[in-house]
């Protein structure tokens, strides 16, 4: 799964063709090292349908502060450059398509 970065966020996300699902993540935070292997489950199985990445928010506070994410993990869905979606906290894969379903 990709790292994005405040140097390349605009033209990784804002700039991408598909529909991009980012994970505002930290290294100290169990819920997001515990959706890990979802994300990457659903890279793998959906990566044709949307673009799968995370940003670290304690190097990329740019971005962070931008899109004023304030609890770990939070998932915001881009298409066309801009959110269209917007999910806090850890979910199972099952739901996370199901929420990912409205917008793809």
């Amino acid at each position: 799964m990709a790292e994005v970065t405040d140097a390349d966020f605009a033209a990784e996300v804002i700039g991408a063709e598909l529909p991009v699902l980012v994970e505002f993540t930290a290294d100290w935070c169990p819920p997001c090292r515990q959706m890990g292997p979802v994300l990457s489950a659903l890279a793998a199985e959906e990566g044709d349908r949307v673009k799968v990445v995370q940003l670290d928010v304690d190097t990329n506070p740019g971005t962070t502060n931008a899109y004023k994410v304030l609890a770990m993990p939070t998932f915001l869905v881009f298409k066309g450059g801009e959110p269209v979606k917007s999910m806090v906290g850890a979910r199972p894969k099952r739901r996370l398509l199901e929420e990912l379903a409205e917008v793809l």
